[in-house]
């Protein structure tokens, strides 16, 4: 069956992926399974998106039961799940509106319209440019892709969106010239940098940031994209840092497997968006939302303290340990710096029955929030002594 599946996959699918030779049938967990019955350690959860791993049984039943009942229905009429969703957001974060969508990309993407609408509103045209920091990763639409800090990402694809600024993210002199040079509506950041190698910023840097911008009514917008729903042991990364965010994004494990994603408006920016200035088919659709419902609901507390605790277990297990030169990121959303290819890693570990990311040229690590210590210490002891050779 697997050969099929590669075979009609390099036939038919547009090839914008270099996929791992493996195909997964199915999972329980953190385990997932090929089609000869083969069980792996998913490290990855799907880049961060399978928050309570795979075929959890309450998302399951959230997503049968909503399904029993109104698959979809336009955003010309009220649906429950849209409602509690935004409303379950709300009360997590101190938001007061919420706009629901499909994606990480779509969330960004809104939020960078309504930060642009807000300013056109308060000042008049002109006033429209955004700052976002070198070495992070925003979206492959062409505006978040050119949102994205990267250059490696700005070809082949011309012309990109004017009204760009990017800064270095350990040089406030840098950001204080933008701000002064330039008309900027808002800074956008990811806390945590995901795709740019899993760097969590330096607190005293996002410290000043937020001074600086705050008295000209610059906003501050905060990519939680990867980084959110618990990923980091807080329910946003930005709660470890004392930060106030005008707008936050977040996607991925939101859904816990379904696409959605949602960008979340605080009291200054409730209302930068008004009816017709943005809309969504598929957003706020009932399965979705029911399906993220049952997701939020349980990242409580307790669980956020027990991501906190694996974190912590796999940076103190990798740290230092034979064949690493660093271990970077918050919580469960870890980079390893290896001396080993990383790609001759992932080969490896796939080999040995542990599934796990790369991120630049780093190793990433973003297992399921509810993975069980026993198969968490198991293959981290696999890691390492991959690692290690």
């Amino acid at each position: 069956m697997a050969i099929d599946i590669k075979e009609r996959d390099k036939k038919y699918i547009a090839g914008t992926y270099k996929r791992n030779p493996l195909a997964l049938v199915s999972g329980k967990g953190a385990l997932a399974y090929d089609e000869t019955g083969r069980e792996y350690i998913d490290m990855t959860s799907g880049i961060g998106v399978n928050a309570f791993g795979f075929a959890d049984k309450e998302w399951q039943q959230a997503i049968s039961n909503q399904a029993a009942k109104i698959q979809h229905a336009s955003n010309l009429f009220y649906t429950e799940p849209c409602s509690r969703l935004a409303e379950l957001l709300c009360k997590k974060t101190g938001a007061y509106k919420v706009f629901l969508s499909n994606s990480g990309a779509e969330a960004n993407e809104c939020a960078i319209k309504a930060a642009r609408r807000y300013s056109y509103l308060q000042y008049g045209p002109g006033r429209h440019y955004i700052i976002t920091l070198k070495n992070s990763f925003h979206g492959r639409t062409l505006l978040t892709l050119t949102a994205t800090g990267q250059d490696s990402f700005h070809k082949e694809f011309d012309p990109f969106v004017e009204g760009f600024l990017y800064a270095d993210a350990f040089d406030i002199a840098e950001m204080k010239k933008f701000i002064e040079e330039y008309p900027v509506c808002a800074v956008m950041m990811e806390i945590v940098q995901g795709e740019g190698g899993v760097r969590a910023l330096d607190k005293q840097f996002v410290a000043e940031v937020q001074s600086l911008i705050k008295d000209k009514d610059i906003l501050l917008i905060c990519d939680e994209v990867q980084s959110g729903n618990g990923r980091t042991g807080e329910y946003f990364a930005y709660m470890h840092y004392g930060l106030q965010p005008d707008i936050v994004t977040t996607a991925k494990g939101l859904g816990g497997g379904l696409p959605i994603g949602a960008t979340l408006f605080n009291l200054k920016t409730q209302n930068a968006l008004s009816a017709g200035s943005h809309g969504s088919t598929f957003g706020g659709n009932p399965i979705a939302c029911a399906a993220a419902c049952s997701i939020v609901e349980r990242i409580d507390e307790k669980l956020l303290q027990e991501v906190t605790k694996k974190g912590t277990y796999i940076t103190g297990e990798l740290t230092g340990s034979k064949g690493v030169k660093s271990v970077s990121g918050l919580g469960l959303m870890l980079g390893i710096e290896t001396e080993r290819p990383v790609q001759e890693l992932v080969s490896a570990c796939i080999q040995r029955g542990v599934l796990v990311l790369t991120a630049h040229e780093k190793l990433r690590l973003l297992p399921p929030l509810n993975i069980e210590w026993e198969q968490l210490k198991k293959a981290v002891e696999i890691i390492k002594e991959e690692l290690a050779k």
